[in-house]
């Protein structure tokens, strides 16, 4: 179905995020200031296990709205659309169908847009207390491709590209790439995974749930048993100090997220600067800081002296999905 155009720039409609554990939603509407294309009216977070499908969560947002009408929406999820609108994803608890939920609820138009390349549509409108740089420049010496990815439920990437008047976005699907070693315990690590597996995708590892994978197999190789629930239990153990195998655990992850990301910048020729957002890693802000990260990320020969120009940055806008969304369909509504 075809984008058709808004009323007005600043007709609302709802924007959301949806992750694998969260779906965060807003109210927006178009601004007339560029570096605030979109204003957040009203904000909430959802417990996805909480509701039986996405359709449930906008009608729960919608009724604390105390009576504005909405007739438009956009979603951002990872996942793979089928001809029919139908979304694969192997992180959401329920099917997901832009379709189906638009003639539910009554909507005019229900569009759908991949979770990173939504983040990439908000990442140049982050303000910089919002943003912690980990190395690099300050400013990157070339305007050019910008990497945005983070580990949450899954690994999810997408690259930035600007060609002139309006940037282009690349959605990836990089988390479902190989998983790569870069030393001993690594490939050990790799081995241990590969004993039910024909593939390890790098999400197996670098995402909330790949932290957990990290951790059993570590303990499979240390000939321990994994004595935590949550990725959450392993990061606060870690960080606390109180036990040396979380500790190493997240020390690999870090490690392994410096040489993933490294090796994505290299193949997608970033310039521009990578933008590490949401997902785990603020929680383990510190910890990331004073890890291999940095050292990984630069590890990779000669290439080393192209990838010491790249500003990395650490994201913590929690908004981003929600933002990116709306300036996405706006984007779209001003094309169409």
């Amino acid at each position: 179905m075809p984008v058709s155009p808004l009323d007005t720039l600043h007709e609302r409609f709802i924007a959301a995020d949806v992750g694998g554990t969260h779906v965060r939603i807003g109210l927006v509407q178009g601004s007339d200031d560029p570096a605030h294309p979109v204003v957040v009216l009203q904000y909430r977070k959802y417990v996805c296990a909480q509701y039986p499908g996405l359709t449930e969560i906008i009608e729960d947002f919608l009724g604390t709205l105390e009576g504005e009408t909405v007739s438009r929406g956009v979603i951002a999820s990872a996942g793979y659309p089928l001809e029919d609108g139908t979304v694969i994803t192997a992180n959401l608890p329920w099917r997901l169908s832009p379709q189906e939920i638009r003639e539910r609820l009554g909507f005019r138009e229900f569009r759908l847009v991949n979770d990173f390349e939504a983040v990439a549509h908000a990442a140049a409108y982050v303000d910089a207390s919002e943003v912690l740089r980990l190395t690099g420049p300050e400013i990157a010496p070339v305007v050019g491709p910008t990497l945005v990815l983070g580990p949450g439920t899954g690994l999810g990437a997408a690259v930035w590209i600007p060609t002139g008047k309006r940037a282009v976005v690349l959605a990836t699907e990089a988390g479902q790439a190989a998983l790569t070693a870069g030393n001993t315990i690594e490939m050990a690590l790799l081995a241990e995974m590969l004993k039910d597996r024909t593939h390890v995708p790098v999400e197996y590892a670098l995402s909330g749930p790949g932290l957990m994978n990290l951790h059993t197999a570590l303990c499979a190789l240390r000939g321990s048993r994994n004595e935590y629930k949550t990725p959450g239990e392993i990061t606060a153990a870690a960080i606390a100090g109180s036990d040396a195998l979380a500790r190493e655990s997240l020390e690999i992850f870090c490690g392994l997220l410096g040489s993933a990301v490294g090796d994505m910048a290299l193949l997608y020729g970033v310039q521009g600067g990578v933008y590490l957002a949401g997902g785990i890693l603020p929680q383990i802000r510190e910890f990331l800081l004073n890890s291999s990260f940095v050292e990984r990320f630069l590890n990779k020969g000669p290439m080393r002296a192209a990838l010491e120009r790249i500003p990395v940055r650490l994201v913590e806008h929690g908004q981003l999905g929600v933002i990116g969304a709306a300036n996405w369909y706006l984007g779209q509504c001003e094309g169409g």
